[in-house]
């Protein structure tokens, strides 16, 4: 209990030193829990984000963007494809759903994606669970300018069932391409914390028909989304359309494909994973440092207590225990930090991209940070404790003048 109550009176007079220290402890293992965090849970999401489909079907190009552009609703189109290659792939036997989707438009910076009702009725975004419209709403017609708009959408453009919009040409908001046509919004999307709440979606036969498009183009479409019988269906039709043909890419799986973009960005997960290394070790040498230089007018203080019988481990222990009891203060107010980090960091991805991350889901990293962190500050007091260990007791009882 004297170890304790030792320590506890060194913070207190070195209140303001305390503070700082520990606040530089709170910043690293904030940023370090967050970058782990992000780094692990972006993943493990990403990659499990399909909409319920196994592979996208698309213009010739590149595989991760026909997926970033179909199921994510981020990037352009490679292009464009004929109506027959949906009618095609429909009819294989090894294909157990197929929903085609046409883009080109926005309102106010959110994408309006055409597509069938069968996206709603008969896909699956997650076991048994389907888009539904909020009670309220219902599902647009699609033989009407009718809108279904995402959660997430719908609130950022305050739009609600009965509110009514102009599109505008382009993927990219410009007040200037305004079209004609005037959509009604009848239902809202329950969210499903996936990239279709960012969206506003419309009749197929609505985008393809926009004034302004192209006529000679009216009935193509950007890409189809496919749900497979089987994963022997999925090499069989990925030779088939990417190796004997040479017309479409037939992106498939999903998940392997995003993996691929992590992998592209992997060395700047590297990059902030050191930074968060670095900034932890500045954080445990600012631990050493504020002790250290604490020790020489602390020197006659540790003289008396010598004097008074105090062992050297026992002063050991207390430096040691005073480095320990600093970096947990940081240890706690970090937890502080991150949450106010990986909220904001959240709040972002889930604007620009749909995907949700829960900021307090478990992970190990939630434990091994905090320890590594309390072990930092333990190693850097001991340098300081080695100092007060070694105190000389005859030398430093004689008042200074």
């Amino acid at each position: 209990m004297t170890l304790f109550r030792l320590v506890a009176k060194s913070l207190r007079q070195h209140a303001l030193s305390t503070s700082i220290t520990a606040l530089s402890i709170a910043l690293a293992t904030g940023l370090w829990l967050s970058v782990w965090v992000v780094k692990t849970q972006a993943q493990a999401t990403f990659t499990s984000v399909s909409a319920g489909f196994d592979a996208v079907l698309g213009a010739r190009g590149s595989g991760l963007q026909l997926v970033l552009n179909a199921v994510f609703h981020l990037e352009s189109s490679p292009g464009n494809l004929p109506y027959s290659d949906f009618e095609e792939i429909q009819r294989d036997g090894r294909v157990a759903l197929a929903v085609p989707l046409a883009v080109g438009d926005n309102f106010q910076g959110y994408r309006l994606v055409g597509t069938t009702p069968e996206l709603f009725e008969k896909a699956e975004y997650a076991p048994a669970r389907r888009f539904r419209a909020s009670p309220g709403g219902r599902l647009f017609d699609p033989a009407r300018r009718e809108a279904v708009v995402g959660s997430f959408a719908a609130r950022r453009l305050g739009l609600k069932v009965g509110d009514s919009f102009h599109p505008f040409h382009g993927l990219l908001y410009d007040e200037r391409s305004q079209h004609s046509e005037t959509y009604v919004v009848v239902g809202i999307l329950e969210p499903s914390n996936t990239p279709a709440d960012r969206v506003i979606w419309i009749p197929l036969a609505g985008l393809q028909q926009m004034s302004g498009h192209d006529p000679k183009a009216a009935a193509d479409i950007s890409a189809v989304l496919v749900k497979l019988r089987s994963p022997i269906a999925g090499r069989q039709m990925e030779t088939l359309y990417n190796k004997q043909g040479t017309r479409l890419t037939f992106a498939w799986p999903i998940g392997t494909l995003i993996a691929q973009l992590f992998d592209k960005i992997g060395w700047f997960e590297k990059v902030l994973a050191l930074v968060s290394y670095l900034v932890a070790l500045v954080a445990a040498g600012s631990v050493l440092a504020s002790i250290y230089n604490s020790m020489n007018e602390r020197r006659r203080e540790i003289a008396i207590l010598r004097a008074l019988g105090a062992r050297r481990r026992t002063l050991f222990s207390c430096v040691v225990l005073e480095a320990v009891a600093i970096s947990a203060l940081g240890v706690l107010a970090g937890g502080v930090v991150y949450a106010g980090l990986m909220t904001g960091v959240a709040r972002i991805i889930q604007a620009q991209t749909g995907v949700v991350l829960n900021p307090f889901a478990p992970a190990p990293v939630m434990l091994w940070a905090p320890l590594g962190m309390l072990a930092l500050g333990a190693l850097a007091g001991v340098i300081p404790a080695i100092k007060a260990y070694r105190t000389d007791v005859a030398s430093n009882l004689v008042p200074s003048s």
